[in-house]
């Protein structure tokens, strides 16, 4: 009788637990096909854990936590027990979550209507490249006509290196922004400076030695 019981299959396993930290680890029997459902419980039970928090790291896998999943334990098996930390307040939560709003606000976004090579670019330039936002902002604000005037510049300025009138050329290109950045005056408008004014006519304010005379000869100064 002895024998033949002796004979039967173990009906549980001893798996050693070992939790993360300081602590002691212990021995625990389980059957051995159990599910891991039951398993976080019966392991949340025996070292009184919390079962919502508990991870459970098998043979280098951490279990999941789906109740169907059912895992072979073997005798001598380790099983790794962590706690995950509580989550913060909700206050501080709601402060995280505006932070990442803001942060994503402060992304740069093209328009709805950009054409399609332009998301593409846009795409493979953020995704592919990592270009910071500050950068893809510059290259996406340049107008197409600004874009050819470039290439045509680069293109050019080989020719210019050539005949060796790059000095000219670079001082040429200076003066072209400096006359296409100019802005039109509106009707009404009076410049700063009186040169550029009909009449020569000075705005209000402005303190020259016609000021200083006309001051002193009224004893204002």
């Amino acid at each position: 009788m002895a024998a033949a019981a002796g004979d039967e299959p173990e009906t549980t396993v001893e798996v050693k637990l070992r939790a993360v930290g300081p602590s002691r680890p212990t021995t625990i029997r389980l059957p051995p096909l159990i599910s891991v459902a039951d398993l976080r419980r019966s392991v949340a039970l025996d070292r009184r854990l919390p079962e919502d928090r508990l991870r459970l790291v098998l043979r280098g896998t951490t279990l999941p936590w789906g109740d169907d999943t059912h895992v072979n334990l073997r005798d001598g098996d380790s099983l790794i027990v962590a706690v995950a930390p509580k989550p913060p307040a909700k206050h501080l939560r709601d402060d995280d979550d505006d932070d990442s709003a803001d942060e994503e606000e402060l992304k740069f976004k093209i328009p709805q209507t950009t054409t399609w090579w332009k998301k593409r670019i846009f795409i493979f330039l953020r995704e592919k490249l990592r270009l910071p936002d500050i950068l893809l902002m510059a290259l996406f604000s340049v107008t197409m006509k600004a874009w050819i005037i470039i290439t045509l510049w680069f293109l050019l300025a080989p020719i210019a290196r050539k005949y060796e009138v790059g000095p000219l050329y670079i001082l040429a290109t200076g003066f072209l922004i400096i006359l296409l950045n100019l802005g039109r005056r509106q009707q009404g408008d009076v410049s700063a400076y009186s040169i550029f004014n009909e009449d020569f006519r000075e705005i209000p304010g402005t303190f020259n030695a016609e000021r200083i005379d006309r001051d002193l000869r009224a004893g204002q100064l």
